[in-house]
């Protein structure tokens, strides 16, 4: 029995759906002691002080600013190293294939900030405006995989790049919009140790304890340079050598990172973020410009976006949908990439820090996630029926 146990553990580990269901359990979790008289003792861990301070090095911080931007970094690293991937190697390497994503997602994100700021222009919640542009690649990919053999592989594809290209938006937008007053100098040491990897790579150095090293020593400048610390992630990523004699080095090394940052970072991240604590009031401030803005164009601003710029590609013959797919694939697509979550709640914190506004802008988070993924999931699976049933 114990063995029976173990295997179907390790299955469901390996299985797509895995990701997504302990990011569900996390958030419940967080929730409940959000809610609950654990909340306290939880809040006063997450505002514990660890690491090393002197006159000239700086490393202590709260547990909540080690998850946020140091176990965060990771996260993009990852992201970093499965963009660069697809580029030299994936789908991302041909613009002809790449395109109807690629553009999919920039309407994916421009829509919703549109929507989001026609709510808010002139408010002191103006700030958030990149809120609704983010997707969630965890849970879009989770609730698509619940759908099992019914979706079509380039679907799945369509999908995957989407997200990456959404993620690589949100790293710039990040990078240019959320960063605070800039330290030159650390930002020119930092860009000294980015040259530096990057010369490496080009003079074939592939052992990978020449770009994580310094790749820490680069998160350290950059989180003292103003920008956000886990763009370090991103630019160490880029530098990684993509393969040597032994064999493929970025896409093990990507490949050997999806567990730890699938199953601890973005269940952590999840748990330490997603704390809200309900409040009488906190519906009306869903109804509220705030929540409106997130919620609209989470729920309508991503798949309006995603149809439309997909349409206008494929109109003006830049790019083509795969064979096996239509246009309500793409709609279902769209829904499934207003799963904001994780990178949206990560943006807000960076919008409103601690303020009431966070608190607001989680909950619409929130509540627009469960509803994309919900209807994502339910028109696609009508959609997928049909497709077979007519196939027979």
């Amino acid at each position: 029995m114990i063995k029976r146990t173990t295997e179907a553990f390790l299955e469901f580990i390996k299985s797509e759906q895995a990701g997504g269901v302990t990011l569900i359990f996390c958030v419940i979790v967080s929730l409940i002691i959000a809610n609950t008289s654990a909340n306290e003792n939880f809040a006063r861990l997450l505002a514990s002080t660890f690491g090393y301070e002197s006159g000239a090095l700086h490393l202590k911080y709260s547990l909540l600013n080690w998850i946020n931007d140091g176990l965060m970094a990771i996260f993009f690293f990852l992201i970093g190293l499965e963009i660069k991937n697809e580029i030299i190697d994936g789908h991302l390497s041909s613009f002809k294939i790449a395109a109807v994503p690629i553009f999919a997602a920039v309407g994916g994100a421009i829509v919703p900030a549109l929507i989001y700021f026609a709510f808010n222009h002139g408010q002191t919640t103006n700030a958030g405006w990149a809120i609704p542009m983010a997707t969630d690649i965890a849970f879009a990919l989770g609730v698509l995989s619940l759908l099992g053999k019914l979706v079509p592989a380039s679907l799945k594809v369509l999908l995957s790049t989407l997200a990456v290209v959404d993620d690589l938006l949100a790293i710039v937008i990040i990078a240019i919009f959320y960063s605070t007053t800039l330290h030159w100098l650390y930002l020119a040491i930092a860009l000294g140790i980015f040259l530096l990897l990057l010369l490496m790579n080009k003079l074939g150095v592939k052992h990978l304890a020449f770009y994580l090293i310094p790749g820490i020593v680069l998160w350290y400048f950059i989180h003292h340079s103003g920008i956000h610390a886990t763009i370090a992630g991103v630019l160490t990523a880029l530098a990684i050598p993509v393969s040597s004699k032994k064999g493929p080095i970025l896409s093990k090394l990507a490949h050997q990172l999806n567990t730890p940052v699938n199953f601890i970072i973005m269940p952590v991240f999840a748990l330490a973020n997603t704390n809200i604590h309900f409040e009488a009031g906190m519906v009306n401030g869903v109804f509220g410009i705030l929540g409106l803005g997130i919620i609209l164009g989470l729920l309508f601003g991503k798949p309006l976006g995603v149809m439309f710029f997909a349409w206008l590609t494929v109109k003006l013959k830049i790019g083509s949908l795969p064979d096996q797919l239509s246009w309500k694939h793409i709609a279902g697509m769209g829904m499934l990439a207003g799963i904001g979550f994780t990178m949206s709640i990560f943006i807000s914190l960076l919008s409103f820090g601690s303020s009431v506004y966070n608190t607001e802008a989680k909950f619409a988070i929130l509540i627009a996630s469960i509803a994309a993924g919900v209807l994502g999931f339910v028109y696609l699976r009508s959609v997928l029926i049909v497709n077979k049933k007519s196939r027979h």
